[in-house]
């Protein structure tokens, strides 16, 4: 009787071994992840859907790129006064009309490699009076709130897994100022005047790390990833602490562009997306910096990402402005808006190439980047004699992509960030070639 029972507790304990080492192996398989360092992670904004005419993009024109990306990033979710995790538009995520929430995930269907995620943040959800992107993570009830409702819509949606693009406060521009200018600004800075000052950066930190280890925690078990996109101009070194996110994320994705916009730096334009530093900038304001301080601090290579926009940022060129177009130039705010995305400042890659044509109307004249470090620029210098404004447009074509496609290769990272579709030539107006931005990178790594 003893030895039947011996066999039988022997047999259940080797069923059990066998389940572990079972589970392991499938969560091994799972975590092995086959782009390790060739993603191609392509953002699409869903409110693209709501431009008119030839800007227009709709979820077919999504579905003629999936062939060169490796992930999919729908943008963007929001998240609301209780800190739950909401459709950033209702009517067009989720609604009865469209649901591209479930269209989105549907495309792997087609395409059974792809990986589906949505991102929440992304500068899309309006800041209100108390930060609540900052406020979310001082208690454990807001972390709480905001887990358990990423839970539910995953079992609503089939996403493959949630990117955080968290919205932390921007630094500010840095402005050479005159003695008066000076002295006024630092009156202001004590009076409490000007943009909002996180009081609270130590605290929001650590608090946004248990916030991405508790998630993690949830996903695991469901095999749902978890990543990370650092928007323009937040100071990773104050938010971000490396070394505790790096075993609890898939990725983090770096939009180390927009360094200088018509936005923030309206009387000067510069390059707004260069891999180096040049003589006389701003050392943080580049790729390689802020790929450096994540490898530095303990992230694996394979798990940075570099994000490449599909457009270019404009300004306007005056009287006061040089003829050369040699950047940093004096400018007068942002550029006349593109034809199609309506939009001050930005210009689509299409509506770029197409002011770079031979017989353009208003035609740009084009300077390459034969260093292939800071990017492309064009320019249409200020005529005096009729007093009709210039344009100045630091931009991203296939030949720059592919700089940095080879700067991500060189560097043995994971790969890049398009962002975003919609902007890219999705219609292949440029040369007849759809995508040529996404290509032009994609061939690179």
């Amino acid at each position: 009787m003893f030895l039947s029972l011996l066999k039988f507790q022997t047999a259940k304990m080797k069923t059990l071994l066998l389940a572990v080492f079972a589970l392991l192996c499938i969560q091994a398989v799972f975590s092995v992840d086959p782009n390790e360092h060739n993603k191609v992670v392509c953002y699409w904004n869903s409110t693209a859907y709501e431009r008119q005419g030839p800007a227009k993009f709709q979820i077919e024109d999504v579905r003629l790129a999936l062939s060169l990306c490796t992930h999919l990033i729908y943008g963007y979710a929001h998240i609301n006064s209780d800190f739950e995790i909401v459709p950033g538009s209702p009517s067009l995520d989720t609604g009865s009309g469209y649901s591209y929430y479930r269209l989105a995930t549907q495309l792997k269907r087609s395409f059974p490699d792809l990986k589906v995620y949505l991102s929440v943040g992304g500068n899309s959800d309006p800041y209100d009076e108390e930060h609540k992107y900052l406020v979310l993570t001082e208690t454990s009830e807001g972390r709480t709130k905001f887990i358990n409702s990423v839970n539910r819509l995953l079992n609503d949606y089939d996403f493959d897994g949630i990117d955080l693009a968290w919205q932390f406060p921007p630094v500010k521009p840095k402005k050479n100022r005159g003695t008066f200018s000076s002295i006024w600004h630092g009156i202001k800075k004590k009076l409490g005047y000007g943009k909002f000052k996180d009081e609270k950066e130590q605290e929001h930190r650590d608090g946004f790390t248990i916030l991405v280890r508790d998630l993690k925690t949830q996903l695991r078990p469901r095999f749902k990833a978890l990543t990370l996109t650092v928007l323009p101009h937040v100071n990773a070194s104050v938010y971000y602490d490396a070394r505790l996110l790096a075993p609890n994320i898939e990725a983090v994705h770096l939009f180390a562009f927009d360094q200088k916009t018509p936005e923030r730096n309206a009387k000067e334009a510069d390059f707004p997306a260069p891999i180096y530093a040049s003589y006389g900038r701003v050392a943080e304001d580049n790729i390689d910096v802020q790929a450096r301080y994540w490898l530095e601090h303990g992230t694996p290579g394979s798990k940075i990402v570099i994000g490449i926009p599909t457009y270019a940022r404009t300004w306007k060129l005056t009287a006061d402005s040089q003829i050369s177009g040699v950047p940093p130039i004096v400018t007068d705010g942002p550029g006349t808006p593109g034809p199609h995305t309506n939009e001050p400042g930005l210009l689509s890659y299409a509506e770029m190439c197409a002011r770079l044509t031979e017989h353009a109307v208003g035609r740009l004249r084009r300077v390459s980047d034969p260093s292939k470090k800071y990017g492309s620029y064009a320019y249409q210098a200020y005529d005096g004699d009729t007093g009709t404004e210039g344009i100045w447009a630091g931009y991203e074509d296939p030949d720059t992509a592919g700089n940095k496609a080879a700067y991500v290769k060189s560097k043995g990272l994971g790969g890049v960030a398009i962002v975003d579709l919609s902007l890219d030539d999705f219609r292949g107006v440029c040369t007849g070639e759809k995508y040529p931005i996404i290509r032009g990178a994609k061939y690179k790594l």
